[in-house]
């Protein structure tokens, strides 16, 4: 039975990004080897980061525009710690969205003064804060544009003087935006570019370099720069099924391609959501996120009714994050429309039976 895999991450991946990876494993190119024993010192590798690297500049239309492209390790998580420790001096403003928002203000909140610009705690965030002012005196201002937990997405980023960071791990290479705003943007490879254990970081280096403390080598992204991505030895599979998803993204015909399809699969679900009477979703509708959709049952008594339909039909990795509740499908860029009417109609047939 063909799964359908709406997991949060790690996630789904193009069947073709499986099948070239899953071939390198036992042959790399023809060499006689794996792609996980080479050396990453070998031109192979150096190609593949060379190329990962590129692609990630070309499809966000950030070539030529001072930026610089890392795969570093960590997860998203080690940049909460390492975007604080390199760009804050005195003073940063964060946006909260939701848990990620709060992990990466905790770990800022060791190198200097932090304050929340906007939060939507108040409300188990699930909206986005608008009408807020930025200060001018921050040294930046961090946002997570997708909120995998709680469902959100940001729609609209301030034109601003201030450095905009952002956290962007589950939903990069998703829409269309003008990424030349932001002078710095992280993202976990585990949602629409690769397996877990590689992060992708763009940074503008003009950012770089302006405070005084002193930054260990392996946090320091001038050191990581300086050494093309190998500072020490990194994610080579991770590195290598991530560039190989990049250039199918490309192939594709790059985000303006794969946006059309995302808000297409999003309308869907969110569709029979609004319009299925034992379903609710959870956020705003407004800030409904494109990635993942959060909706719970109105009536909790059809919960093992429904979850054994889902179950029956291959759906899996719906159930919702526990401070949430109710059902979670994640829909990142290699989701197919064909898993997301599946789901559809699994909630289409539990109203008929209800």
């Amino acid at each position: 039975m063909k799964k359908h895999n709406f997991s949060a991450g790690p996630c789904i991946l193009p069947q073709e990004v499986f099948k070239e990876a899953s071939d390198a494993i036992l042959n790399y190119n023809n060499s006689g080897l794996s792609i996980i024993e080479i050396s990453h010192r070998s031109k192979d590798f150096v190609d593949i980061m060379e190329e990962a690297r590129t692609l990630a500049l070309e499809l966000l239309g950030l070539e030529g525009k001072g930026y610089k492209a890392l795969f570093l390790q960590g997860g998203a998580s080690t940049q909460f710690l390492m975007a604080a420790y390199n760009l804050l001096q005195s003073k940063a403003g964060y946006v909260n969205t939701g848990s990620w928002s709060e992990k990466a203000i905790k770990e800022a909140k060791l190198f200097g003064e932090v304050i929340e610009i906007a939060s939507s705690k108040d409300a188990n965030f699930n909206y986005i804060p608008k009408g807020y002012e930025v200060p001018a005196d921050l040294d930046y201002l961090h946002y997570t544009s997708n909120n995998t937990i709680f469902g959100t997405q940001i729609k609209d980023f301030p034109t601003t003087n201030v450095p905009l960071v952002c956290d962007m791990s589950s939903d990069i290479f998703s829409r269309q935006l003008d990424f030349s705003k932001f002078s710095l943007i992280y993202a976990g490879a585990q949602k629409n570019m690769g397996p877990a254990g590689t992060t992708l970081v763009l940074i503008k280096e003009d950012l770089l370099g302006k405070v005084q403390r002193q930054v260990p080598s392996m946090l320091d992204y001038q050191v990581h720069i300086g050494k093309g991505s190998m500072f020490n030895t990194p994610p080579v599979f991770a590195v290598y099924t991530s560039m190989l998803t990049l250039r199918w993204l490309k192939k594709l015909g790059g985000i303006e391609a794969i946006e059309e399809v995302n808000e297409k699969k999003a309308k869907l679900i969110y569709s029979e959501i609004d319009l299925n009477p034992l379903f609710k979703g959870f956020a705003a509708k407004e800030d409904r996120s494109n990635m993942n959709a959060t909706f719970t049952l109105v009536n909790e008594d059809l919960k093992e009714t429904f979850d054994a339909m889902c179950v029956e039909a291959g759906i899996n990795g719906v159930n919702g994050h526990r401070s949430v509740g109710g059902y979670r499908a994640s829909m990142y860029n290699a989701m197919t429309m064909e898993s997301v009417a599946a789901l559809v109609d699994v909630m289409g047939d539990l109203e008929r039976k209800a």
